[in-house]
């Protein structure tokens, strides 16, 4: 009950009148200036970088790869003391590209830079994470590392090579990171290059590693191969204006910041292959051991369209991340709206999550998804809900998290939680929300969830509950409809009532 009573007080503290518009999202409302970032945590580490005046155009090829063009271009820009490295209009080609501290690489209005899809330019292997693990691969067509105050603007466009190229065919027959490599060696031998007979693993379109002090405004990406953007172990991360068209390419996410602290997104529109906007932490034991989690991460003012999730944590969790803050974001047709998941070996997992003012239509599962269990596939009998296991490093968490003012205008279900009876899905708060729903709510192992002053349009207003503590419907609207309750080993309330 005292995590009731902590739910229960949050509730008394929101109680405002509730007047959803549709928010104004996407690169088209982007302004020039960033405006000032407010959050329920302090966002004092975010802040824009500057570089300096200088500016370079670099001479491209015309025919062939401009890879050395560009980098040389890059290398002299950092060891003058920085600036803006120019990509002209035009149609372009490359390779690899690694940024350097104190460069900003502006992309023309009118330029699209098409990278390589043959493994030798992508030469030698870097240090990059792969689905949650450390690895020694082809990095990112756009990649640094340890670099500070870093940039890619402009309206131009970034582009990857097509899925017959030479490193998607090779890597097609491998569907998780673990089959190209034995996770108990150390990093430096986890080699997945291509090389020599090894198995590789995709680039990611940009991914800084180890930076401080990133700036990504303005771009297009398409036809990324893999995830697209992805700072990993970074510090003050802007990512504004950026638009991402990868769905149907794969296992495209569009944004995933991984083991970072202080990010902002904002005016971005992502239209993905996998999740949209994705925190993320590291991957069992190996992310555990490194334990950088991802924290204080704002989104606001942006579109996630086609994707498997809206707004995700997880699945790699081991670190854990909190203090994430979601508003004024649209979504349209991604197949989840907030998509929360881990597995018991992932260790972790999320918490202090805000998210408010959100329109989501056309949702073709859940608008609200909690899985811990994941499937047999891949974690075999650690998928099955019983018997409880015991609670070890490895044991994810999610708890906190506050949704006010939000509009799902059409989904297969509202809400699905699969938590687990070791761990249960612990002090949630919906509340002011109009859903639109072919079933309501299904949900195992929670305790402490609160829907309070929710409109629901259903055709089936069934909750099934099972395995729950304080599950409250306060002041909810069945338009008209009875709800049919099936409760089991749980404490259901509904508008009052027992």
């Amino acid at each position: 009950m005292r995590k009731a009573a902590t739910i229960l007080l949050a509730l008394c503290m929101s109680l405002t009148a509730w007047a959803f518009e549709k928010p104004k999202a996407g690169p088209q409302y982007m302004p020039t200036e960033i405006e000032p970032i407010v959050a329920p945590f302090d966002v004092s580490g975010i802040h824009k970088p500057q570089f300096a005046s200088a500016t370079a155009t670099v001479k491209m090829a015309k025919k062939g790869l401009s890879t050395k063009a560009i980098q040389t271009a890059i290398d002299k820009m950092s060891q003058k003391g920085g600036g803006t490295v120019i990509i002209p209009g035009g149609q372009w080609a490359s390779g690899r590209i690694m940024l350097k501290s104190g460069v900003c690489l502006h992309l023309s209005d009118g330029a699209v830079l098409t990278f390589s899809g043959d493994i030798k330019d992508y030469q030698p292997a870097v240090l990059t994470r792969n689905e949650g693990y450390d690895v020694m691969s082809l990095g990112a067509m756009i990649y640094a590392n340890g670099a500070e105050n870093i940039g890619l603007t402009g309206k131009g466009h970034i582009v990857g090579p097509s899925t017959d190229c030479e490193m998607y065919q090779k890597n097609r027959n491998y569907l998780v990171v673990e089959q190209c490599m034995d996770i108990t060696k150390p990093i430096a031998e986890r080699i997945c290059d291509g090389m020599e007979g090894r198995p590789v693993l995709l680039p990611m379109m940009l991914a800084p590693v180890n930076c401080k002090n990133i700036l990504i405004e303005g771009i297009t990406i398409d036809q990324g191969l893999f995830w697209n953007i992805v700072p990993q172990y970074c510090d003050n991360v802007i990512i504004r204006g950026v638009t991402v068209n990868s769905a149907g390419h794969g296992r495209t996410d569009g944004i995933d910041i991984e083991s970072t602290t202080n990010s902002l997104i904002e005016y971005c529109s992502l239209d993905c292959g996998d999740d949209c906007y994705t925190i993320k932490s590291g991957r069992g034991e190996d992310g555990v051991k490194i334990g950088k989690p991802s924290i204080n991460v704002v989104i606001r003012h942006s579109i996630a369209l086609r994707g498997a999730g809206g707004l995700v944590l997880g699945s790699e969790t081991a670190a854990n991340m909190w203090n994430i803050y979601m508003h004024d974001c649209l979504m349209d047709g991604t197949q989840q709206a907030f998509r929360f998941k881990s597995r018991r070996p992932r260790g972790g997992g999320g918490h202090d999550v805000w998210i408010e003012r959100v329109y989501a239509k056309n949702i073709v599962y859940n608008a609200f998804t909690v899985d811990m269990l994941g499937s047999k596939k891949w974690v075999g009998e650690l998928a099955s809900r019983f018997p409880a296991r015991p609670i070890n490093e490895l044991t994810p968490e999610f708890k906190n998290f506050y949704i006010r003012d939000i509009a799902i205008d059409g989904c297969a279900r509202f809400i699905d939680v699969r938590a687990l009876p070791e761990r249960p899905l612990t002090n949630v708060l919906i509340e002011n929300a109009d859903v639109r729903c072919k079933d309501f709510l299904r949900m195992q192992d929670a305790q402490g969830f609160v829907l309070h002053n929710a409109t629901i349009r259903t055709s089936r207003p069934t909750a099934t509950v099972d395995g729950c503590h304080s599950v409250m419907l306060i002041d909810v609207n069945f338009d008209g409809k009875p709800l049919t309750k099936s409760v089991k080993n749980a404490t259901l309330y509904v508008n009052n009532e027992d």
